[in-house]
């Protein structure tokens, strides 16, 4: 998988997009034996930034960064959020994090470590954290990208099935230069 540009762009281009039915769903699962995701109830601060730091500090993520370890630790804690790690064996190679609110369920934050890339694994992690999302009562799933985010996360949102609905464009924000 290719590498953050070592240039920060000037605009910083969102995507979202969302399925608005479970059948819009077309999940893609690994059959490697290897590979498992657990549910990681009350994550630790110091965990939960190991998580984020390995998937994002190659992409710019600086969000999570910045909160203070009680703020990190309340956002963790709020009612309807859960994190599911993805493990190769016994290590650790990305994590979904996901936040119900009401009928909808946002795909807040979703990588891959960088050594797992390029296995398949990330369409995998996707398919399993969209199959979390998908609880009884969801009218909607929706996650956000970015021209920060890896060059593939586009694509596997879309194959996964979800569709586009809302663009973006704004100057940079200093936090990711």
């Amino acid at each position: 998988m290719t590498a953050a540009p070592t240039t920060t762009p000037d605009l910083l281009v969102t995507t979202y997009l969302h399925m608005t039915s479970r059948e819009q769903f077309c999940p893609a699962y690994t059959e490697r034996e290897d590979v498992r995701v657990e549910t990681v109830t009350a994550p630790t601060v110091e965990f939960y930034r190991f998580l984020y730091r390995s998937v994002g500090e190659q992409l710019r993520w600086r969000d999570r960064l910045i909160m203070s370890e009680a703020e990190l630790q309340a956002a963790l804690a709020k009612p309807g959020t859960s994190v599911h790690v993805l493990y190769v064996g016994e290590n650790p190679a990305g994590y979904v994090e996901l936040v119900r609110e009401g009928n909808a369920t946002e795909i807040a934050y979703f990588g891959l470590f960088p050594a797992y890339q390029g296995m398949g694994l990330g369409k995998h992690l996707l398919s399993y954290g969209i199959e979390q999302a998908w609880q009884p009562g969801v009218e909607k799933v929706w996650v956000h990208t970015c021209n920060l985010d890896s060059p593939h996360a586009l694509d596997n949102y879309l194959k996964r099935g979800f569709v586009i609905y809302k663009l973006h464009q704004y100057p940079m924000p200093e936090r990711y230069s």
